[in-house]
């Protein structure tokens, strides 16, 4: 919708806008909904955040209609299976979009730890199975850095080199998690303040990943024609919640084998590795850039 509703130069703020918002609320809402579990129970606090999901509900059914613009002035085509093919046929003639989602998922799958972090938490700091406060820093780091990228995030409308910039904002998330690897190797027995590191790095990345995502949301909403934009929007969903998923599998099945600091640091080494690979793969994503007005521009 927003590229519908704002100036193509505006887009980079208001994605950034919106990862800010997810992100604040992937911290706020566990807050809120620890806090509550003693007061209220759990069945009747599952019952208040299902309705209250209804103003969701009612704010997107009062929303006007906002047909698709079809580039050929044809009819918007009825959403199937059909058009999800279409969609699908879409990326595949257009490289830098393609290169958009192959390095998502680069960083997701081989750079996100999120499965180890309870075992990090145990292990190498100590922290009881069931919780404990290495435990909460290490999984509130990454959504916290996210929220305060996105805070110190003016800067984003001024990039004209986007596809770049986010090469180099995977680069920085994965060096990020590859020093908190790095870092779990000095945990026990070290002088080094270890579990500040491994939280500040996280951070870092979170912030990174943060800016990634928005250029990458930025550059599928400009470069995609607006008849297709709802269906690469879905490839983009599916991309940002399965990656994650995917690393779970990878990090554990790789942590019973080789011990949580090596699949942590190789993972951060493996994403740096393989998005290098993949700008080199497709230059047209490393050379994609925008106007001063927003409007993308394909250097050959």
């Amino acid at each position: 919708m927003l590229p519908r509703i704002l100036d193509d130069e505006l887009l980079p703020a208001a994605n950034s806008l919106n990862m800010t918002v997810m992100q604040a609320g992937a911290i706020a809402g566990p807050l809120v909904g620890a806090s509550l579990i003693p007061v209220l129970g759990f069945s009747l606090l599952y019952l208040v955040d299902a309705v209250s999901l209804l103003a969701t509900l009612w704010a997107v059914l009062a929303l006007p209609s906002l047909v698709p613009e079809r580039a050929d002035g044809a009819k918007p085509t009825t959403p199937g299976l059909k058009s999800v093919i279409d969609g699908l046929a879409y990326l595949r003639h257009h490289p830098v979009l393609l290169a958009s989602f192959v390095v998502d998922l680069i960083a997701m799958i081989f750079g996100m730890p999120r499965a180890l972090f309870p075992q990090v938490a145990h292990e190498s700091f100590g922290g009881p199975t069931d919780g404990g406060i290495a435990f909460a820093l290490l999984f509130i780091a990454i959504p916290l850095g996210a929220v305060l990228g996105g805070v110190f995030s003016g800067w984003v409308s001024r990039v004209q080199r986007q596809g770049r910039a986010v090469v180099i904002a995977i680069l920085i998330w994965g060096v990020s998690i590859a020093v908190a690897g790095g870092a779990l190797f000095f945990a026990n027995g070290s002088m080094l303040p270890v579990l500040p590191i491994v939280v500040v790095a996280l951070m870092v990345g979170g912030a990174a990943d943060m800016a990634s995502a928005a250029f990458r949301q930025t550059m599928l909403q400009a470069a995609a024609n607006d008849d297709v934009r709802g269906r690469l929007q879905g490839v983009f969903i599916v991309v940002v919640a399965g990656g994650p998923r995917i690393a779970d599998v990878t990090h554990g099945a790789s942590a019973a084998m080789v011990g949580t600091a090596v699949t942590f640091a190789g993972g951060g080494v493996l994403t740096v590795v393989l998005t290098v690979l993949a700008a080199l793969a497709f230059p047209l994503f490393w050379r994609y850039r925008v106007t001063t007005r927003g409007e993308p521009v394909v250097e050959r």
